[in-house]
């Protein structure tokens, strides 16, 4: 890995950075669209190196995990970018109240300057870089701080945008979390930063110092509601594939699943079939990523023990039994637990791993209950035919973004706003939504010469009074 920088040489790129946006306020399309062609030309010509480094970070994650997870996420976000581009940066006019007329008012849409990204090791391309390509697209000079938990791509992003832009208009900070730390207390006119609440609120609070926005997106224990309408067979691999992916080191997988009470066995075989299909094998199997650390492999088989101890029941998928503990690669196999003791830690910390608590319900109001005493999620699922009951845990509930029917899949659509909401986190991105969130929109009056505002001046009198009455029974 490169050197980490000191703080004074962290403080000259962010100080570059500054000035050049401070030069050019204005960025103009032509600027803006060949910076994210140039963005688009490094992931066209080194996806490959770059899923080949995710490889070797997690052990075991096959490249076509990367491919879809990843860089599949990059390209669709561009390809929207690019072409709404032109619509997002003209001025967005706004009507004006009769008693302003004939004023006419709009919102001019600026860069907001320098926008600091900090970025998790999860999905290390697509969570770096989508960000800043956001931030570009805004008009914006952006400074990343990857990673240090997966140092091969950290360091090859760190080469490549370096080769692919000027130190003012994107540079690379590699380091640990110290490095981090002087980061996010930068004066930055945005700070964006993904990963856990805890270290969320690290983050906002060194952030606050220099009153810098942030946009958090953060964890969570995102709920699976299956309502007693489900078909679990249809319901199960699609609950499997949001819960394996990269082995459960997503940030939206689901975290724990409601099911009626009485129906705990029927959706153990369910689930169980399901991971057969999407994993016909857990151990060696390149489509399984492996956990990305032995510190946090440990973590989770703490959990897992812990838990047991306290009376759960363990249902170990495709490993034969074996807890896979001892895995000279990571690779742990799928766990559904029974019976969680409501004070264990696998019921109060984000999971982050293969590992799915079962929580059995009376009544559907007795789900929500459950899910709204506790912080807010940044996802939720829900599964079933009755229009009605879902619509009830629609409206009764408050999280970051829904799934109905499927998991994962609300974060793929351009449109569709992603982020979080209190603990899970708060701001939102992709297409508009991320454009406007790292955009000054700047409210522009412009008077007309017929303007009479001086109606309204001092000194007061009879006349004034009229006007106010007349207004007021206006109003």
């Amino acid at each position: 890995m490169i050197p980490s920088p000191s703080p004074s040489s962290l403080h000259h790129l962010f100080i570059a950075q500054h000035a050049a946006s401070r030069q050019h306020i204005e960025v103009p399309l032509e600027v803006r669209r060949n910076r994210l062609l140039r963005m688009k030309a490094l992931i066209d010509d080194h996806g490959t190196a770059l899923a080949k480094a995710v490889q070797a970070d997690f052990g075991v994650r096959s490249l076509q995990l990367t491919e879809i997870a990843d860089l599949f996420v990059l390209r669709t976000l561009l390809s929207h970018t690019l072409k709404s581009l032109p619509k997002w940066m003209k001025p967005h006019k706004v009507s004006t109240p009769l008693y302003l007329h004939p004023a006419r008012a709009y919102l001019q849409r600026q860069p907001l300057g320098v926008v600091g990204v900090i970025s998790p090791w999860n999905y290390p391309v697509q969570l770096a870089l989508g960000p800043v390509i956001t931030a570009l697209s805004a008009g914006n000079r952006v400074m990343l701080k990857p990673s240090e938990l997966t140092p091969a791509t950290s360091a090859l992003m760190a080469e490549l945008l370096g080769n692919a832009f000027a130190p003012d208009e994107v540079c690379v900070v590699l380091g640990d979390s110290e490095v981090a730390a002087e980061f996010s207390s930068l004066p930055f006119d945005h700070l964006f930063f993904t990963g856990s609440t805890a270290v969320g609120r690290t983050v906002a609070k060194a952030a606050a110092a220099n009153l810098t926005p942030t946009t958090l997106e953060l964890g969570g224990k995102s709920p699976c509601i299956v309502d007693a309408s489900c078909d679990f067979n249809a319901a199960a691999i699609k609950i499997a594939h949001g819960k394996l992916l990269n082995a459960g080191q997503t940030c939206i997988a689901p975290d724990y699943v409601l099911l009626p009470k009485g129906r705990e066995a029927e959706f153990g075989k369910a689930y169980a079939g399901a991971v057969g299909k999407l994993f016909p094998a857990i151990a060696g199997n390149p489509d399984y990523a492996a956990i990305i650390s032995a510190r946090h492999h440990e973590r989770l088989q703490a959990m897992l023990t812990a838990a047991e101890q306290g009376g759960a029941t363990l249902q170990f998928i495709g490993s034969n039994g074996n807890r896979g503990a001892d895995s000279p690669h990571r690779q742990m196999p799928p766990v559904l637990a029974f019976d969680v003791p409501a004070d264990s830690k696998l019921m109060q910390e984000e999971i982050f791993g293969p590992i799915l608590p079962v929580v059995p319900y009376d009544s559907l109001a007795g789900a929500i209950d459950y899910i709204n005493a506790r912080p807010r999620p940044l996802a939720l699922y829900w599964f079933g035919t009755d229009d009605a009951a879902r619509d009830t845990v629609l409206a009764q509930t408050v999280s970051g973004g829904v799934s109905v029917n499927d998991t994962l899949m609300h974060i793929a659509h351009e449109n569709l706003p992603f982020g979080g909401v209190g603990d899970s986190g708060w701001g939102s991105y992709h297409g508009e939504a991320g454009f406007l969130r790292l955009t000054m929109q700047k409210p522009v009056l412009v008077q007309s010469r017929w303007a009479r505002g001086d109606l309204f001046y001092p000194p007061y009198g009879k006349r004034f009074d009229q006007i106010m009455g007349l207004l007021k029974r206006w109003l």
